[in-house]
């Protein structure tokens, strides 16, 4: 089963909503950051592409028929071009306000992996996503501010840029159900646009996940 839709937005920007109101409208089951927990066997796979190893893309994305969030959205032009057929979802928000929320949240926990860490002390799936989101994308630093925003700014340019207009379509969470469904060309459901995964939210399971493990 190919992907119909891919995510290129970044993790805090919407994108546990949308992996719900997607699987509401039909285009489900939704790959996450979330299934990632769930599936211990993709954690070597998703560490490989974050090598810049070729990786089975249908391997991982069996049974999918959407993507969002990270670590897929990292490969959003390799999954595109391999994908034609899929169409483009990029989730966006007021960075300073994507600021505050990633650095409360994702973040937190968060180190670079470079050679003054000890690789061995992190379990494979915090690896992975230090090598995907810190040292790939925010060059190991999570607290300069203005860079991270600029890269977060320059990201969501460049996904404007290279994807055909009718192809994608930019999207912010408080537009609810119209655009995304026009988009898509399905129905709008008669339920509220799903609300989930607040700062609070995140911060009270990450507290729940930690305890569990002590």
């Amino acid at each position: 089963m190919p992907l119909k839709l891919i995510g290129a937005g970044f993790g805090r920007t919407g994108t546990l909503s949308m992996k719900l109101a997607l699987e509401q409208i039909g285009l489900g089951p939704c790959h996450h950051m979330m299934e990632v927990f769930g599936k211990p066997d993709h954690i070597a796979l998703w560490q490989a592409a974050a090598d810049g190893e070729s990786v089975d893309w249908e391997e991982v994305f069996e049974g999918y028929r959407s993507a969002v969030d990270w670590p897929v959205c990292y490969f959003w032009k390799e999954l595109a071009e391999l994908y034609p057929d899929a169409k483009l979802l990029l989730t966006r928000r007021d960075p300073q306000k994507w600021y505050d929320s990633a650095s409360n949240t994702i973040f937190k926990g968060l180190a670079s992996t470079g050679e003054e860490n000890d690789q061995e002390s992190l379990d494979s799936h915090l690896r992975m996503v230090n090598k995907l989101i810190v040292d790939n994308t925010f060059d190991g630093d999570l607290t300069d501010r203005e860079a991270a925003i600029d890269v977060f700014n320059k990201h969501n340019q460049e996904v404007i840029d290279t994807i055909d207009p009718k192809r994608l379509l930019v999207f912010e969470a408080s537009q609810g159900w119209e655009p995304l469904c026009e988009f898509l060309g399905v129905d709008i459901p008669d339920t509220a646009y799903p609300r989930t995964n607040t700062t609070e939210d995140f911060q009270k399971r990450f507290r729940q996940d930690a305890e569990n493990k002590g």
